[in-house]
């Protein structure tokens, strides 16, 4: 379960929670599109059409690479200048992916469980700045001083759960709330809460199981009630793993030259987390109706996208470019990977929705950004494997501690044939292509992910750490 814009203050984010929500994601090497025609916004029938070849060019160059299949909408207002499928919704039953087609949206369920408790402190039913104890009165002691508004702005200091080894295995079968709450409600804190900034999805476990306890419904049954069916978004709703859902996406990983069915998690665990599923269309409903006033009250929405700790609201990371407000999110559960932008000074919508476990939305999302902003943007383009002996590709082979990303996260690098392959806790492993050398540190290539590993030797030439060169940011990794 995932989520940002990538890691930066544009794209730190998202690999905290793209990683946490889960890792990788970067725009490679780079081929110039030229921004003469994106600067002409929708000025007349001609601006239109180049502008939406331009941000079309942006989304099939991923796809052209194996990276990349779902839908796009990207809108100004009430214009839609691109809506439309990329690649099969259904391999097996080779369905084309468009506009109608259901994803599983992972961590941009988070504003939805965020605009909820916002909601509820509208009716005075709750305070975002109360205790959780108040709440929940059986919650652990270190909790006492740990804020509704900590949990939605992940400083709370509870560790995350999914960063348990064991998680990924647990998190096929079907879990109550209160077994997933025991995961972690007895493990020490990480920080005092309120200090620091750190991507937990357990916080949002939490705010579910105050929901259902303060309202006495659950939490789909919220979520319908209370924004999906006021809002008119007819194609949303909470998944479950028995629910038979009509023009549903099936959820894919690259593998030998293709694609090979992901099989994601337990809904009951990815719940009020990232257990929910959408489309383009009703996640441009869900931002016009949060801007337009038809979800939470104007001072909610000034708290919901006020930046705090890591440049994160209240269930959404929060930036500011150029006077513009982006408020983003990414979202990453097995097999499928989302992103949703909003720039509400120009209603900008940007909503990419993939059905390949790669993390390329966020990056997609901030190109066709740049190009509905007049910016230059990079493509991604092929790379040329180097020539390594087998034998020197056992230098890289081990296990590294990645504690940007979180406690319990490691990358284990091992050998897979003639090359390498690198495999995040709870993930599945992607294939390394050597680069060579360059200014003396040895460079590999994931093109799942679009992301590049420098190993660094140290004076004796053995591999003791790596930095991860992954959406404009650099994640350092140390060998155990």
């Amino acid at each position: 379960m995932s989520g940002s814009r990538n890691l930066d203050a544009a794209i730190a984010r998202t690999i905290l929670i793209g990683v946490t929500c889960l890792l990788f994601n970067m725009a490679a090497t780079a081929q110039p599109v030229t921004r003469h025609a994106a600067r002409r916004m929708s000025r007349g029938h001609s601006g239109d059409a180049t502008l939406q070849a331009r941000l079309d060019q942006v989304v099939r160059s991923f796809v052209d690479e194996g990276a990349f299949m779902g839908s796009v909408l990207v809108s100004e207002g009430d214009k839609r200048l691109l809506d439309k499928g990329y690649g099969s919704a259904d391999l097996e039953w080779n369905r084309p992916n468009d506009p109608n087609v259901r994803f599983h949206i992972g961590s941009l369920t988070k504003q939805f469980t965020a605009a909820l408790i916002l909601q509820l402190q509208d009716e005075g039913k709750l305070r975002v700045d109360n205790p959780v104890s108040r709440y929940l009165p059986d919650a652990p002691k270190n909790w006492d001083k740990i804020t509704l508004a900590d949990l939605m702005g992940h400083r709370s200091g509870i560790p995350n759960f999914i960063g348990d080894p064991a998680f990924h295995a647990w998190s096929m079968s079907a879990h109550t709330a209160e077994e997933e709450l025991a995961l972690f409600r007895d493990t020490p804190l990480e920080f005092a809460p309120g200090t620091r900034f750190s991507y937990s999805n357990s916080n949002f476990t939490v705010l579910g199981i105050i929901l259902e306890k303060i309202t006495g419904k659950s939490y789909g049954e919220l979520l319908r009630e209370r924004i999906l069916a006021p809002l008119g978004m007819n194609d949303s709703g909470l998944d479950s793993d028995d629910l038979v859902l009509p023009r549903r996406a099936q959820g894919y990983v690259p593998a030998n030259g293709g694609f090979a069915r992901l099989r994601p998690e337990s809904m009951t665990v990815a719940w009020a987390v990232g257990g929910m599923y959408s489309t383009t269309a009703d996640l441009l409903r869900w931002e016009h109706g949060l801007f337009g006033g038809k979800v939470i009250s104007a001072s909610a929405l000034k708290a919901m996208i006020t930046p705090g700790l890591g440049g994160y609201g209240l269930g959404v990371f929060v930036h500011s470019e150029q006077g513009l407000t982006f408020v983003d999110h990414g979202g990453s559960i097995e097999g499928f990977n989302a992103h949703l932008t909003y720039i509400p000074e120009r209603k900008i919508g940007i909503v990419v929705l993939g059905n390949v476990d790669a993390f390329v939305p966020d990056t997609i999302a901030a190109q066709l950004a740049n190009v509905m902003l007049g910016k230059p943007v990079t493509l991604p383009l092929k790379r040329q494997s180097a020539a390594i002996a087998k034998q020197e590709l056992a230098r890289f082979v081990g296990v590294y501690e990645v504690p940007a990303i979180g406690p319990g996260f490691t990358l284990t690098v091992s050998m897979a044939g003639d090359s390498l392959s690198a495999q995040l806790t709870g993930r599945e492993p992607t294939t390394l292509e050597y680069q060579g050398v360059k200014n003396g540190h040895p460079r590999f290539y994931a093109p799942r992910e679009f992301a590049e590993f420098e190993f660094i030797p140290n004076a004796s030439g053995s591999i003791t750490s790596f930095v991860l060169h992954v959406g404009g940011e650099n994640i350092r990794g140390m060998r155990r």
